[in-house]
């Protein structure tokens, strides 16, 4: 295949009680049991920390790394179009809500196929449209964007309305809208050029284009919305590799690079600050901000606290040794790239996505205020 761009698109987390609180609506059951309430299915944006399938048959990126061994080993014992060793953040939702696997939008054809959720997510996919980041001298590698997917959203709609209305109507009211982490292959590519302040100027623009996404899908009828915040991008081992720097660069605490983590928090205090804002504009609904950052900061603070191993800034698989072990000429599932005897221990699977071991522990709050 093609040999990697400098900044590799993240082919893609988790819930804390929101500054301002509402509690999730549920759809009850219709068997006489109010008492009971649940959810039916998911409906899922994002890139490759949430794509169950999609970037696997898109013709831009099938045949990625991510389709290779041993990608999918820990659970599946194959690759699965997930870029992990295992199960993501959206597979414990899905397991821990009790609803059915949604389908990747890629490939499905029918409202039948959509009805039991949906996976809108693919590996590499921005926040912002291509055409945008260009005008900012900023290259993307994948032609999806947010926008993309949130058209995807509106053609399942109107194939549930055509099927039958007032279904359409329960089963948006039933659902829970997941939209994983977007926007930091954005950061990604700008951070290329080593211009944190071009990144920082896309922030308004990122958090922007998530808030019109969401609208549409309140429009729609959604009434329990989970937003992933950004992760600390200065603890992604491809940055560490990438962007070597002096001792005044990195946290004392993490080892991290403290610039990049700036960003991300200012990525997050905006996006929660939008959602305080949709909160009030539509009393009702549950809002939910999902919060990725402080999981991994606490991780890779205390990796021992949680049940990691004591190199939390290092990929798994992969190769180039060092503290990072992350070399782009042996990203995982390439040649001459190796995978660690237990994922388990590790935070990064291959220095850009985590480890299941690091989605469970990642998406434990996250089904505390859903459940």
């Amino acid at each position: 295949m093609a040999p990697f761009p400098a900044a590799v698109p993240l082919l893609l987390i988790l819930l804390v009680a929101a500054e301002l609180p509402a509690g999730p609506a549920a759809y009850a059951d219709t068997d006489g049991d109010r008492d009971r309430m649940r959810y039916s299915r998911v409906f899922a944006f994002g890139n490759s920390l949430t794509d169950t399938g999609n970037a696997a048959v898109f013709p831009v990126t099938a045949g990625g790394p991510f389709t290779m061994p041993p990608y999918g080993e820990t659970f599946f014992g194959h690759p699965s179009g997930r870029a992990s060793n295992g199960r993501l953040i959206v597979d414990f939702l899905v397991e821990g809500l009790k609803v059915p696997q949604p389908t990747p939008y890629l490939t499905g054809r029918t409202a039948a196929d959509f009805l039991n959720g949906t996976n809108f997510a693919v590996g590499g996919a921005t926040a912002l449209d291509p055409a945008f980041l260009a005008s900012k001298g900023i290259m993307s590698f994948v032609p999806i964007s947010l926008s993309n997917e949130t058209s995807w959203f509106e053609n399942v709609v109107r194939l549930l309305k055509s099927s039958d209305y007032d279904q359409h109507r329960k089963t948006m009211a039933s659902s829970v809208f997941y939209v994983g982490e977007i926007g930091v292959n954005d950061y990604f590519f700008a951070l290329s050029n080593n211009s944190v302040n071009v990144a920082a100027s896309l922030v308004p623009h990122i958090v922007g284009a998530i808030r019109s996404s969401l609208t549409i899908m309140i429009a729609a009828g959604a009434r329990t919305v989970a937003v992933s915040g950004m992760l600390p991008i200065g603890c992604e081992p491809q940055q560490l590799a990438l962007f070597p720097g002096g001792p005044g660069d990195y946290d004392p605490a993490t080892g991290c690079i403290a610039r990049f983590n700036e960003l991300a928090e200012l990525h997050n205090l905006a996006l929660k600050r939008m959602l305080g804002e949709l909160r009030l504009a539509y009393p009702g609904r549950s809002l939910l901000y999902a919060d990725i950052y402080r999981p991994v900061v606490s991780a890779v603070a205390s990796p021992a606290s949680y049940g990691f191993g004591d190199t939390p800034l290092a990929a798994c698989c992969g190769g180039g040794g060092g503290p990072y072990n992350f070399n782009f000429s042996t990203f995982c599932g390439t040649p001459g790239s190796t995978a660690c005897a237990d994922p388990s221990k590790f935070v990064s699977w291959d220095g850009i996505h985590f480890t299941e071991a690091a989605n469970r522990f990642i998406t434990r709050d996250m089904l505390k205020r859903l459940l």
